[in-house]
């Protein structure tokens, strides 16, 4: 006979009775690290440096390694300018300023070198593993914290984010400094000193992710509950109080500065009201959707927001006034289509939770294709397995509620945030390492958890079912997470076409169209790329090319307005200005519209005779841009050809003094004033125009045709003369010389 198997006598995890096998860390595991921590905490952060080092070296000849874009970018012109010595700034801040100094710093101090700021963002995020391992050692044992730790350290996004120039290093360090913190005081609250220190972490944390400002409303109600994690709710005045001290120190210089700088009150940021409507609005589709069609660069965001603001208010806007603008039309939408945002909400929330990571500029997948590191820990280092495991973890340590409830809150607090503004996988990264404690929480319990099964011999019983429900659940979630929202593919794609637009910007068109070309190798129904061909081959001067592509973009978009605008500009250069028209007209149906666009269309009507349909479009111009000097310049001309000389008049006028180098906007308006027999204004602007541009021949002729009506006959010929020799078959200049020279001659012979 076989031995009767004994009866398992192992704390179930999945009630009350099993749970309580989870031991609460005791004071000494929560203050210090001991001897017995020093080891694994050496590995954590040997492993996570070494990681990111391979990652480093292995990038470094890629063609983004050097060439830096989107945020990015201006990060890096930031930090390079507060190195150079401006360390106040003129602007309240538009972004969050603490990377920028960050990067200042060290350009400061060691020079600009971009491969150092790499190598010591991966000290920084090495660090932070071995926070998170801390913070998983109070929380919960030592073996969940080196779980935690080894977990972040191979996480194939945080080893990707620490090798970018983007504030998500920061964003890391200070949520493990945080949840470091917090797991202290979960084990011991009543230490007022952890609460100050709490403050002011998550006052850095505000400074790199403004959305972080949530994790304010839980903490100071933890803070003045602090014992509620041991189940004791008495109230406390020392512990906030603290709390508010630490982050005050870290917020109200920056809200100093900003008013300092521009007047008003900033705790951090102006950008709220652009950042909430770009992710709430008629059109959005969960990620960040620009305020101007085909300008998401940050360069143009804040110049786009408080543009379209004040062309809408009528006046100018202070930072906060742009700020309200934008949260009004958000609250318009929220009000007009409730269903409609409610269903925006929810594919958010989907997206936020989603396997892929949402890029905003460069993708994962495409360092992937260099990296080893990334390569293997994208295979099980990402959101679809760490979020089922997060929610196993969860129930596993649901009896513990009251002493994780603060973490439990930070986590679904953050995760709100997220979601009430748009979805990148930068955004959403902070949740990581809180993810991360419980992920290894239910690591450590998914070997008894297996065995529960195969030991359970009785009928279904509550214990059971509490084991199915919760292996449902976490393969429903396995599903959900993985359930493809975004092409990987597509993120390649996108990569590809933002690192050949960087290249173009740079002028290496041969590189930027090869960089377009692999986007499309990728997904050749990718209009965006063919666009973008198009605009390289129409700066060569390739015009028949360029149009070429802009129809290939067109056949699989016929809505795409970027396509039609920029088609038709080429149209235009090749003088057809009735096909441009239509063009620039579709363009405009399909955007919100811009000076741009209203004035070339403008040009294109003025071209075919039609007058005063294109001085409607200049106004609309004016409109968008009243400072453009050139559509005033324009307007003001086919006011004169339309038969309206004195309109015309003030709009010339406003154009030379908007931009008084505009040569061609002088000459215009010193042609107009000859026209009216003004001519000493008409000499004035003609010397003007010429001061800028000495070598423009239609000016000198003008101006000696003006000299010779105010009887200067000398000075007169010289211009002539002068455009001759600029251009020596200008027949109306040697015609006036000839007439000059009569005229000189019958004078001398009185």
């Amino acid at each position: 006979m076989s031995k009767k198997r004994p009866k398992h006598k192992r704390l179930e995890p999945l009630s009350a009775a099993s749970t309580v096998a989870v031991r609460v860390p005791e004071a000494p595991a929560a203050t210090t690290m001991g001897s017995a921590m020093w080891t694994p905490a050496l590995a954590i952060f040997a492993l996570a440096l070494a990681v990111r080092l391979i990652h480093i070296w292995q990038i470094r000849k890629t063609p983004f390694f050097d060439l830096l874009m989107g945020d990015a970018r201006g990060y890096d012109e930031w930090g390079q300018r507060i190195a150079a010595g401006d360390w106040i700034g003129s602007d309240i801040f538009y972004q969050a300023p603490l990377y920028p100094y960050f990067l200042g710093t060290l350009y400061a101090a060691f020079g600009h070198s971009l491969l150092l700021i790499r190598i010591c963002q991966a000290l920084v995020g090495s660090f932070s593993c071995v926070l998170l391992a801390l913070a998983g050692r109070r929380l919960f044992s030592p073996k969940i914290g080196l779980i935690a730790g080894a977990g972040l350290a191979l996480y194939a996004p945080a080893i990707f984010f620490d090798a970018l120039l983007q504030k998500s290093v920061l964003d890391e360090f200070f949520t493990c400094l945080m949840l470091w913190i917090a797991a202290g005081l979960v084990a011991d609250p009543g230490r007022g000193r952890q609460w100050f220190w709490l403050g002011l972490a998550t006052g850095g944390l505000s400074l790199t992710r403004e959305n972080a400002l949530v994790f304010v409303a839980v903490l100071l109600l933890w803070a003045a509950f602090p014992k509620s994690v041991l189940r004791e709710f008495s109230f406390s005045w020392r512990t906030p109080a603290l709390f508010v001290l630490g982050l005050a120190l870290v917020l109200l210089p920056v809200a100093f500065r900003n008013n300092v700088v521009g007047g008003g009150f900033y705790l951090t940021t102006s950008q709220f009201g652009a950042n909430f409507y770009m992710g709430n609005n008629p059109i959005a589709d969960g990620t960040a959707m620009s305020l101007r069609t085909g300008r998401g660069s940050p360069e143009y965001e804040r110049q786009d927001a408080t543009d379209l603001a004040e062309q809408a208010r009528g006046r100018k806007l202070t930072p906060g006034e742009v700020s309200s603008y934008w949260t009004e039309q958000s609250i318009a939408f929220i009000k007009s289509d409730p269903i409609a945002w409610a269903k925006l909400q929810l594919r958010k929330a989907v997206l936020l939770w989603n396997a892929t990571e949402i890029l905003d500029t460069e993708s994962q997948e495409t360092y992937a294709e260099y990296s080893l590191p990334l390569r293997l820990g994208g295979l099980v280092g990402h959101f679809g397995v760490l979020v089922p495991l997060a929610l196993f973890g969860f129930i596993v340590a649901w009896p513990e509620r009251f002493r994780l409830w603060p973490i439990v809150l930070m986590l679904v607090a953050y995760a709100f945030s997220v979601v009430m503004f748009y979805i990148y996988a930068r955004y959403r990264y902070p949740l990581v390492p809180m993810l991360l404690l419980f992920a290894a929480r239910g690591l450590v319990e998914v070997p008894a958890f297996v065995r529960s099964f195969r030991t359970t011999t009785a009928p279904a019983d509550g214990r059971s079912r509490m084991r199915l429900m919760t292996a449902v659940a976490v393969v429903v979630a396995a599903v959900f997470t993985n359930w493809s929202m975004v092409s990987a593919d597509m993120n390649r794609t996108v990569t590809e076409s933002n690192l050949g637009a960087a290249l173009q910007g740079e002028g290496r068109f041969d590189e930027a169209i090869a960089s377009y070309r692999r986007a499309l190798a990728i997904t050749p129904d990718y209009a965006p790329a063919y666009s973008n061909i198009g605009t390289v081959l129409q700066a060569q001067g390739h015009l028949d090319e360029a149009i070429a592509s802009y129809e290939k973009a067109l056949a699989l978009n016929p809505a795409f307005s970027d396509v039609h605008y920029n088609l038709a500009n080429a149209l235009l250069k090749k003088d057809l200005p009735a096909q441009a028209a239509e063009h620039f007209k579709l363009a405009a149906k399909g955007s919100s519209g811009s000076a741009d666009l209203h004035n070339n269309l403008g040009s294109a009507l003025a071209e075919q005779g039609k007058f005063a349909e294109a001085v409607t479009e200049f106004e609309k111009a004016v409109q968008f841009d009243p400072k453009s000097a050139k559509a005033h310049r324009n307007l003001g001309n086919t006011l004169v050809s339309a038969g309206r000389p004195r309109d015309g008049l003030e709009h010339l006028l406003q154009a030379t003094q908007l931009d008084p180098k505009d040569a061609s906007a002088h000459y215009d308006f010193g042609s107009l004033l000859l026209t009216g027999n003004l001519i000493p204004e008409a000499i004035q602007e003609f010397r003007a125009a010429l001061a800028v541009a000495p070598d423009m021949v239609d000016a000198h002729n003008n101006l000696g045709i003006a000299l010779g009506q105010s009887g200067k006959i000398d000075e007169s010929i010289a211009e002539f003369r002068e455009a001759l020799r600029l251009q020596p078959d200008f027949a109306d200049a040697r015609k006036n010389l000839e007439m000059t020279l009569e005229a000189q001659k019958q004078l001398r012979q009185r």
